[in-house]
């Protein structure tokens, strides 16, 4: 593949590296530091003139810090003449503030997406955005990439009950994602109603459907504090399932999650490693991976050859 430099920032290097691998290239040279005062510094250590720049960057951990970081690159590759820039951004920063849902309220997704456009992103990719909206925020091209077939190869080759499962959205929004996985696998699907009265904070939870003696599948994009999540597992025990896995795209686990789920009545929680996941491993067991960097790398190779891409909505590369 001529013409074409991938970095990664510090956010998420072991996806980076499996993406450089898979598209048979070196990761290109960065130094990515802080000065004393908190200030990041970037430097590309070699020739960007020309190329088609893939930037691979996730909205995790340090989130300020990481997105803050990506802009620099990006920008540093725009006026070191590179023909294009792309950033990789497997999960996608703010993306929970999407909208105006209440007075005075910011929609800070917009403000990413504007952060990035200007920059001097040409293109961005990512997956399983929190809002598919968010697409219309940018005035520049967005692949938004499903982890669906990869859910569905892992659902089919570690769970030998499937054919009588049933998927179970957490919430009303998830619907949708719940939806197509159910009528790809052929089975039933149920939801869980919830009431907040707070964020990060669920007063009550309504099941709609039948799951009695039925191995269940909850689905959802992501779990940050898992105070839903495990409460919906507990409801769908209450409720007579045989067993709970969960399977979410965005495994960000802040604050008491881990706790949480070392006691929750979960089989597995299967994540894909859009954000990393080593440490979180070894301190849940628990928790298992799903790797989605072929995923990514199909999508930089089609793109960078001027491909379709709407292939991987539906199927796992090899």
């Amino acid at each position: 593949m001529p013409n074409i430099k991938i970095f990664s920032g510090s956010s998420n290097r072991p996806l980076a590296m499996n993406v450089a691998q898979r598209l048979g290239i070196e990761l290109g040279k960065t130094s990515l530091r802080k000065f004393s005062n908190g200030e990041t510094s970037v430097e590309i250590g070699e020739s960007v003139r020309g190329e088609d720049v893939y930037i691979i960057q996730s909205g995790s951990g340090e989130v300020n810090d990481n997105l803050m970081e990506l802009l620099i690159m990006i920008n540093a590759c725009k006026i070191a003449s590179a023909l294009s820039v792309t950033a990789v951004i497997s999960c996608y920063p703010y993306a929970r503030q999407d909208k105006k849902d209440r007075s005075r309220a910011p929609i800070s997704a917009k403000l990413v997406a504007n952060m990035l456009s200007v920059a001097g992103a040409d293109h961005i990719i990512t997956m399983d955005l929190h809002a598919s909206q968010i697409q219309g925020f940018f005035d520049i091209p967005v692949d938004n990439l499903y982890a669906e077939p990869a859910v569905l190869k892992w659902i089919k080759d570690n769970i030998p009950e499937w054919k009588d499962c049933v998927i179970v959205s957490p919430d009303a929004g998830g619907t949708k994602r719940v939806t197509s996985i159910a009528d790809n696998l052929n089975v039933d699907f149920a939801l869980i109603h919830k009431e907040r009265k707070k964020a990060n904070e669920v007063s009550k939870m309504v099941l709609v459907g039948d799951v009695k003696d039925k191995v269940t599948i909850l689905v959802d994009d992501m779990a940050d504090t898992c105070g839903t999540l495990v409460t919906a597992a507990g409801k769908l025990k209450e409720a007579g399932a045989s067993k709970v896995y969960a399977i979410l795209t965005h495994g960000i686990f802040s604050g008491p999650a881990l706790e949480r789920l070392k006691v929750a009545d979960i089989e597995k929680i299967v994540v894909t490693n859009t954000i990393p996941q080593q440490d979180k491993i070894r301190v849940c067991p628990k928790i298992t991976e799903i790797d989605i960097s072929n995923i990514l790398a199909e999508a930089i190779r089609r793109t960078h050859n001027g491909e379709s891409v709407s292939y991987l909505f539906s199927h796992v590369p090899l």
